[in-house]
């Protein structure tokens, strides 16, 4: 596979603009490390190869694709088939550099034609599990195929059928070889995505990283900020939170955290900023209130005990601290606290920013913590 450049500038060595290029893309320049391709990307890439043979006979291969962001992709197929009525493409998943246990798996998709006026329709085939708990970003009993990736499947699938001037109503079966397997890796049954792997990727791109050089990147933002004379700036978890920093802080400076509180906070308890903003899905900054400053999924767990706590702290029930202290994910207790009239959100909020200002230490720091969910809603704030 390759990707076209997206354009985005290299990081300054100084000056104000080192730090409006994303975190991410300066990180990995330094550490010249491999990007590669998240399942959904190949699921995509697949779905798309065999919509346009279903159609015309003829698998693109190279088949290219357009992701989130207004990156393209074109990908190599490793097998196709066609039949009468339904075609078949694979895809061989590269995960770059990154450590990621799906690397190497094979993303076959089989599309069919589906019910006139229907769409795009999305089914588990071998090797993709099926949602089985409350909390994730599905409904239970529905394949583990993302929001996203489906979203950007269906766009794609959608251009292909303008360009040949045929509808796009099929059925999209996306399967992984050994994906069952693989998946007893992952945490995925912790989390009630039983039978198989997920399909996953926001962007479509995996991003490798070495911790060392991610936090060198955060200090040298950071630093940056100083010397310019920023007086807020915004660490972000990803690229949904640095659009929710920008909509409320118009021209903030952005520190590309990740999964790195504890970079940024203690940095900052020796070369304070007056303001930081703390920007980040729920999940993540419920292990910051619960005084964790790794927020990275394969290190560390939520934390349903704390998360106990904080609605114990607030009235609950104890049937419904039972019920919060077994859940897998935070967005199911959310649901559970928010329909017993208790704002977890704003607890998690709360508790974050406790967190944050004891490691700061006393710094001259003024801290908020904003709290999105995954579509870049805000849940909560904390000033």
């Amino acid at each position: 596979p390759r990707m076209t450049a997206d354009g985005d500038p290299a990081l300054a060595a100084e000056g104000r603009e080192a730090l409006r290029p994303r975190g991410r893309k300066a990180q990995l320049e330094s550490s010249q490390l491999r990007p590669g391709w998240t399942t959904g990307a190949c699921a995509c890439a697949a779905a798309t190869s065999a919509f346009v043979a279903l159609e015309t006979g003829e698998f693109p291969d190279p088949v290219g694709i357009a992701l989130p962001g207004g990156r393209e992709a074109a990908f190599a197929l490793t097998q196709w088939r066609l039949w009468p009525g339904r075609a078949m493409a694979a895809v061989t998943k590269d995960a770059g550099d990154d450590p990621d246990v799906t690397h190497g798996a094979v993303v076959r998709v089989m599309v069919e034609p589906g019910e006139p006026g229907g769409g795009v329709r999305f089914a588990g085939g071998e090797g993709v599990g099926t949602v089985t708990l409350p909390g994730l970003p599905l409904p239970v009993g529905e394949p583990a195929i993302n929001p996203k990736p489906r979203e950007y499947i269906t766009a794609n699938i959608t251009a292909a059928a303008e360009r040949l001037g045929v509808a796009p109503d099929v059925r999209v079966t996306v399967s992984i070889d050994d994906g069952a397997r693989i998946a007893e890796k992952t945490w995925n049954s912790r989390i009630g995505v039983l039978g198989g792997l997920s399909v996953l990727g926001t962007t479509g791109v995996v991003v490798p990283y070495s911790c060392s050089a991610w936090i060198a990147s955060i200090h040298r933002g950071i630093d940056v900020a100083i010397a310019t004379g920023a007086t807020r700036a915004a660490a972000c978890t990803g690229s949904t939170s640095e659009r929710v920093a920008e909509e409320l802080y118009p021209g903030i400076e952005l520190l590309d955290m990740g999964d790195f509180a504890g970079a940024v906070l203690k940095y900052l308890r020796k070369h304070p900023l007056p303001r930081l903003a703390i920007v980040g899905g729920v999940a993540k900054l419920s292990k910051l209130a619960a005084g964790y400053l790794d927020l990275h999924s394969h290190r560390t767990r939520i934390q349903p005990g704390h998360l106990r706590q904080l609605v114990e702290g607030a009235g609950a029930s104890p049937e419904l601290a039972d019920a919060i202290g077994e859940v897998a994910t935070v967005a199911h207790a959310v649901t559970l606290a928010g329909e017993a009239g208790i704002d977890l959100p704003q607890l998690i909020a709360d508790s974050a920013r406790d967190e944050a200002l004891a490691v700061l230490g006393g710094a001259p720091v003024e801290v908020e913590i904003v709290v999105i969910d995954r579509a870049g809603k805000i849940l909560a704030r904390a000033h």
